[in-house]
């Protein structure tokens, strides 16, 4: 059973990446990584699956019990607005004190539900969107970026988090990520983007691949670089492919 999947899906909307024919299907207790240059769709496709755009052609289909879990790159929080943990598991629908403690308990924070949302660190932001996002038990989760401005250990931690939540709920996980060397450990499977799909597959089948080379290099340190010169200087490599 398929949860769901993309059937040659272009987006040409102005202001966003374009995304040519680009076909793939997220399994059942699964995760896979889409990773690729600034540039190169990955937030467009995410928008895609969860239904934030609609595609200008082909298909977005889900499997009719398919529960999302969405956490995104980034959210802005007004630091003067007083509000909770807890208080913000309850937007945009109050849920049973059982239920938010059950979502804390499983991103590990718990111990936080009474704490300001403004006061929190980067990391401790990021597990209570992650409790937000597995509030209904979702069978898909589906994150973007979600380390993006986390130290190495506080991702290091972060992706063990997700690894808990994984075996907890038994979902499958669609992460976009720049951290090839996590990727490459923790994924079932990896799909190098581009506008288009360049390669997929195993991480070891995908790190052999020309396409990903030419992308990334043959280490994950020019992959690093690659991604740091991006974020820094705004600058898209894609349009060189």
């Amino acid at each position: 059973m398929t949860l769901i999947s993309a059937e040659n899906v272009s987006v040409h909307h102005a202001g966003l990446p374009t995304l040519d024919s680009v076909s793939f299907a997220i399994q059942p207790g699964e995760i896979v990584t889409i990773v690729g240059p600034n540039g190169s769709g990955k937030s467009t496709l995410l928008r895609l699956l969860i239904g934030a755009i609609t595609p200008n052609a082909g298909l977005i289909r889900r499997s009719s019990d398919v529960r999302i879990g969405y956490v995104p790159q980034k959210l802005a929080i007004d630091g003067n607005l007083p509000m909770s943990v807890r208080r913000f598991l309850d937007l945009p629908h109050r849920v049973s004190n059982a239920k938010a403690h059950e979502a804390m308990a499983t991103a590990g924070v718990t111990k936080l539900a009474n704490k300001q949302m403004s006061a929190l660190s980067g990391g401790q932001f990021q597990r209570v969107l992650l409790a937000r996002a597995i509030l209904s038990r979702p069978n898909l989760l589906i994150l973007d970026e979600a380390t993006q401005g986390l130290d190495q250990p506080g991702s290091a931690q972060f992706y063990r988090q997700i690894e808990e939540v994984r075996q907890d709920l038994g979902c499958a996980v669609l992460m976009v990520s720049h951290e090839l060397h996590v990727v490459m450990s923790a994924s079932d499977r990896v799909i190098c983007l581009n506008g288009h799909i360049c390669c997929e597959g195993t991480p070891d089948v995908v790190s052999a691949t020309p396409a990903y080379r030419e992308l990334f290099g043959s280490g994950t340190h020019g992959a690093l670089a690659l991604y740091r010169h991006d974020h820094d200087h705004h600058h898209d490599h894609a349009h060189d492919h």
